[in-house]
């Protein structure tokens, strides 16, 4: 993360675990930090190699010999006006990456680097003159920034996905391809069922996870004078729920682009499309900020803590407040298909794994394992309990704010297609989730898939307007096939001009490398005929 000179290094999944040091020394007023092996050394973070002035490091404070856990220190790692590395500072350029070549990611060795007291962030905790720690109301506190960036992350991989489809939607409305009939014109790709296939329900998706995000990052705002006051419940409830998002959009998101980038053939392959670009953006995010099947055992940790609590049917959040629900029942679906049945069946779906990965990890332990190791081989199948939950949530949020909508009766309809077909896809693809134990009839998943069907017909006439109500400019954009004016090969052929090779002719290097290298060439193929 960079602001100018400055970077955040926070590395690592295991924090608890953080290896670097900060211990104060009261007779000097002062922290001094270490990374005393080479893996407590600070990798990747952004304008930490040659760039930022300072940083703020995230370590492990011991004061009065004892370790305190981990806590943000301001540290200067550069003079500010010769820019040299200050005493006990090593740090570096990390080489090159798949993407953000321009972003100056380095690393970061601290050797009794020190810095004065002052310099510890003491909003929620504090280190005396005299080294006596006064520690937060709450050591989970300080969960509350993690969250808002991680709530972040999921609005922001929503545009990503969001622009992708802009891109890939406008070019498939302008790129035609075979006659339908013939001597007829060619379609519009954007035409074909396949194509609309693939890229209506990543519409749907970008839709649904835009609106997560930010309800996340509202209902942070609700709860943050709570927060303040120590009052942690709901914080407790987003941290779970936005460290699933997270991960569940950023997976989204990545695969998404992919296909975007598919749909548009051989030019998607091309820099003048925009997608690579996003993709190299956008694919980080499964990895920073937690890596994302470490972040679905946080969720699942979370929904087994509160299993108990939940087959008690004791009053709980109304995050987690389905997952009591009489997995008996069978679906309401009919060909309707109404909102309502849709969403029963992402909560069934969601309570019935985790039933099934509360029972497993439960017989394991009966049968003599550790608690550790139950957990340890059940880690897939609390990994698909963590998904569902999360595919429920995004699907709950969706309904909920097109259902409270207040727009127009069009405007409505339209929205209400775009969440039904979320919803329809997601079962779909995920069929056997929702099967398995009899929840839908062959008729309702005869009547689902007629129903995809009938959606991706009703929404292909709105799908530019869809697109075009993200209102990306092309400038932002960056993608000759993406113009809001449709110009598609004027610009790909401006594109091509542009190109510095196109400047002049290379006559020099023709003479030079690719005449010898043609009759070089010829030569090897007319030596075995001259022998003849």
């Amino acid at each position: 993360m960079v602001t100018g000179d400055f970077c955040l290094c926070i590395v690592g999944t295991f924090i608890r675990g953080l290896e670097t040091t900060a211990t104060y020394v009261p007779t000097n007023q002062e922290f001094v930090l270490n990374s005393p092996t080479i893996t407590s050394m600070k990798y990747w973070p952004g304008g930490l190699g040659k760039t930022s002035n300072c940083c703020l490091v995230m370590a492990q404070l011991i004061t009065q010999g004892e370790k305190r856990g981990i806590h943000l220190f301001f540290v200067q790692i550069r003079d500010i006006e010769t820019h040299q590395p200050m005493p006990g500072v090593e740090s570096g350029d990390i080489g090159t990456k798949f993407g953000f070549g321009s972003n100056d990611n380095g690393y970061l060795k601290l050797t009794n680097a020190r810095i004065p007291r002052e310099n510890m962030l003491m909003r929620y905790s504090k280190v005396l003159e005299d080294g006596t720690y006064v520690p937060p109301k709450n050591q989970r506190i300080g969960y509350g920034t993690m969250v808002f960036v991680r709530a972040h992350i999921v609005t922001n991989s929503a545009r990503g996905l969001a622009k992708a489809c802009v891109i890939a939607i406008r070019y498939s409305a302008v790129r035609r391809q075979t006659e339908v009939s013939p001597g007829g014109m060619e379609a519009q790709i954007l035409d074909y069922q396949t194509q609309q296939y693939k890229l209506l329900p990543l519409l749907a998706s970008a839709f649904a996870m835009y609106f997560t995000g930010r309800y996340a990052e509202d209902y942070y705002e609700e709860i943050a004078s709570e927060i303040e006051e120590g009052k942690l419940d709901s914080l407790n409830q987003l941290h779970a729920v936005c460290a699933g998002l997270k991960a569940f959009v950023t997976w989204v998101c990545t695969a998404g682009i992919e296909t975007c980038r598919l749909c548009c053939g051989g030019h998607g392959y091309s820099h003048a499309s925009g997608l690579p670009k996003l993709y190299v953006f956008y694919t980080p995010g499964c990895t920073y900020e937690g890596e994302n099947n470490v972040m679905m055992l946080q969720v699942a940790r979370f929904l087994m803590k509160l299993y108990p609590d939940i087959k008690r049917n004791v009053p709980i959040h109304k995050f987690v407040d389905y997952l009591g629900a009489d997995l008996t029942l069978k679906s309401c679906m009919t060909a309707e298909v109404a909102i309502g049945c849709l969403l029963k069946a992402y909560e069934h779906r969601a309570a019935r794994l985790l039933s099934e990965a509360a029972s497993r990890v439960e017989s394991l332990v009966r049968s003599g394992k550790s608690h550790q190791e139950a957990w340890n081989a059940s880690t897939v199948v609390l990994t698909w309990a963590a998904k569902a939950y999360c595919h429920a949530f995004v699907f709950r949020t969706f309904s909920q704010i097109v259902t409270d909508a207040a727009v127009d009766k069009n405007t409505k309809d339209v929205l209400t297609a775009l969440c039904k077909l979320y919803a329809v896809h997601g079962i779909l693809e995920n069929l056997g989730e929702f099967i398995q134990d009899g929840f839908f009839s062959p008729k309702q998943v005869s009547l689902l898939k007629n129903k995809l069907a009938d959606l991706l017909a009703e929404i292909r006439p709105n799908a530019v307007a869809l697109v075009d109500a993200f209102d990306y400019p092309d400038k932002v954009l960056d993608s000759c096939l993406g113009r809001y004016d449709g110009q598609v090969y004027q610009a790909l052929y401006d594109y091509a001009k542009s190109s510095p090779l196109n400047q002049q002719e290379v006559l020099d290097s023709y003479h030079k490398y690719i005449k010898p290298a043609q009759l070089g060439q010829s030569t090897r193929h007319e030596q075995p005929m001259a022998r003849l």
